[in-house]
């Protein structure tokens, strides 16, 4: 039986879901999803809610009231043959969207409804049923034959809320789902949050390996569509979008329709780096053979002669378990004695071995292991410490290599965000600029640039030279629409900024004038009064220093014009260094407007529009 929606005027006992039921007392909202490559709305999921005055105000509500009552099945039932019935009399209803549990899928089959459907033709085509999983489903091949019946009546299945824990990887690939619907953890504040990013765009790999599409739920802010929008996930509801109500949706809010048709890019949250993220211990390992417990002097002496790279040896019990560590070093300085290889040499190497050795499991993340680089006691790094694998002995680690492996990390996270300022560093940069490329619309680079800064950091030390860069990096990064605009640390005093805001110039104005003002501040009174400092120069002469400044060459960037992102880098760096041999505070090597075709969904405020330009390609600007 179809449930025809009910009237107001229903009767409802607030006691008896079953009551409820046969009463015709519940009724449906629905609430959109949008095709975010499309533009447009495809489909609307239902939502149950009960009338005014019935004691269960919420689904849960409802639903943990029909647990109690014994009569879940009967509800969901209720549900989705309402939700169907609803769907074939609306027009613009675009596709149904139906939460259903796999044992109300199973259950539907069975029923008088189902088996009046005529299989010969998709009578069911634009139908998705959500599965939830209220109960965890250990056998799905009762699913997976009911499934079968429901996609020869042109029915699809979607996953919903997958990555809240019940939603599993394994149902993803053995149900073959048409949809799969993103938890809303993973989209709420992704605009913020590299993790969240990094987990999208792994769902995206995923959705390609097993066929399916993608929607993002709980989209609640422009910045998460515009997000979504350029990583191209395929579709999305949210609030943003639509709230549930009564009635279908037929058009998309202006906000929506302005971030899906604007131009401009947003810029992406951080990622921390993942080639070093999980190098453990392992990569320290050094195979070697060790001693056992009985081994004496004499056994080491030979050892160490046999294999003249060894710096130590690890001695184990029988069942490996680590016992001491002694090193060449050592053994060496013993033998020098007077006497010792008569009254030692026969007797246990363990007498004179480093009884307490520092041991490491294999598994350990190196940068657990970087406080031994600050630890006063420095003889595990002159030693070396033991490796070994639940306990039991796999090899040797040096301190050489813990030096080398975790200033290659630090190296390697630089070039991800500068640990000076914690802006995105060069592999960011370069990959944001590929993302602007890929886009097509025309934007700014700027590379920015401090004068006199190696006299300054000469003069008043690291600790001074610091506090300026990062006074430049506040102010660059003021001068930034977040979302509009990058800013990305080289190193040193060198950072990019990568612009798409139509009043690019005057901000950036605004920031080079900030920055010279407070600069001053950091010398001493003396060279504020005298305009400068006397330092050596990079010749070792002794001459005159005026204040440190800040100067920005700028390039109007239109991408048929530019190949790739090094292409780029290099025109920006030559228009700073123009910048700097001219003691501009900005120089533009090429002037030209830069506007988008539609107007940017997240600023609601006005744009300035460029000044003027002079004639010639490359104009200074007074600051």
């Amino acid at each position: 039986m179809i449930l025809s929606v009910p009237k107001s005027s229903v009767s409802v006992d607030p006691h008896s879901v079953r009551r409820l039921l046969a009463d015709g007392g519940l009724h449906l909202h629905v609430q959109p999803i949008v095709d975010l490559l499309q533009e447009r709305i495809v489909g609307h999921e239902t939502l149950v809610r009960t009338l005014p005055g019935c004691a269960w105000s919420t689904p849960d509500r409802l639903f943990a009231a029909a647990r109690r009552e014994g009569c879940t099945r009967e509800l969901e039932l209720a549900c989705l043959t309402m939700a169907i019935a609803r769907w074939r009399q609306e027009t613009g209803f675009g596709q149904l969207f139906v939460n259903v549990s796999a044992q109300a899928i199973i259950d539907a089959t069975a029923t008088d409804w189902f088996r009046a459907l005529d299989t010969t033709r998709p009578s069911l085509a634009g139908v998705v049923l959500e599965l939830t999983e209220h109960e965890r489903v250990e056998d799905l091949a009762p699913l997976q034959e009911a499934l079968t019946r429901w996609r020869a009546a042109g029915a699809q299945l979607a996953l919903d809320d997958f990555g809240d824990g019940r939603s599993s990887l394994r149902m993803w690939s053995e149900l073959h789902p048409e949809y799969v619907k993103i938890d809303m953890y993973f989209v709420r504040h992704v605009h913020r949050d590299g993790q969240k990013l990094q987990t999208l765009r792994a769902l995206q790999q995923l959705a390609t390996t097993f066929g399916s599409h993608l929607i993002a739920e709980g989209v609640e802010s422009v910045e998460e569509l515009m997000v979504l929008r350029d990583l191209r996930l395929p579709m999305s509801q949210g609030y943003l979008i639509g709230r549930p109500q009564p009635q279908v949706c037929a058009v998309l809010p202006g906000t929506v329709r302005d971030v899906l048709s604007a131009r401009e890019i947003i810029v992406l949250p951080s990622e921390r780096p993942v080639r070093r993220q999980n190098t453990t211990a392992r990569e320290l390992l050094v195979e070697a053979p060790s001693l056992g417990k009985q081994a004496s002097h004499e056994d080491a002496l030979e050892l160490f002669h046999r294999m003249p790279s060894l710096e130590a040896a690890a001695i184990v019990d029988g069942d490996g378990t680590p016992l001491g560590l002694i090193t060449r070093r050592s053994l060496l300085e013993l033998t020098a004695q007077r006497y010792f290889r008569d009254l030692y040499g026969r007797r246990s190497c363990l007498l004179h071995a480093v009884r307490d050795p520092l041991c490491v499991e294999l598994a350990t993340p190196v940068e657990q292991l970087t406080q031994l680089l600050l630890s006063p006691d420095q003889r595990y790094l002159r030693d070396g410490f033991i490796l070994t694998e639940n306990g039991r002995y796999r090899g040797l680690g040096t301190g050489e290599q813990l030096v080398r492996r975790v200033t290659e990390a630090r190296i390697e996270a630089a070039r991800h965000a500068n640990p000076l300022t914690c802006l995105p560093g060069n592999v960011p940069i370069s990959e944001h600029m590929e993302r602007l490329l890929d886009n097509g619309e025309p934007f700014v680079a700027c590379y920015a640039d401090l004068n006199q800064f190696k006299a300054f950091n000469d003069h008043y030390g690291y600790w001074r030279g610091d506090e300026i860069i990062r006074l430049a990096a506040r102010c660059l990064g003021d001068a930034c629409d977040p979302l509009r605009d990058f800013i990305g640390h080289v190193g040193g005093d060198d950072f990019v900024l990568l612009m798409q805001s139509d009043d690019w110039e005057p901000r950036l104005r605004a920031a080079i004038d900030r920055f010279n003002t407070h600069a001053a501040d950091l010398y001493d009174p003396e060279a504020r009064q005298a305009g400068g400092i006397w330092a050596e120069d990079r010749h070792g002469v002794q001459r005159f220093h005026a204040l440190t400044t800040m100067s920005v060459g700028a390039v109007c960037v239109h991408p048929a014009r530019y190949r790739d992102a090094e292409a780029i880098a290099s025109a920006a760096a030559a228009a700073k260094h123009v910048a700097k041999q001219g003691r501009h505070g900005l120089y533009l090597a090429q002037r030209e407007a830069i506007h988008h075709n539609s107007p940017s969904p997240a600023a609601t405020r006005p744009a300035a529009t460029p000044a003027a330009a002079p004639a010639g390609s490359g104009a200074p600007v007074s600051t």
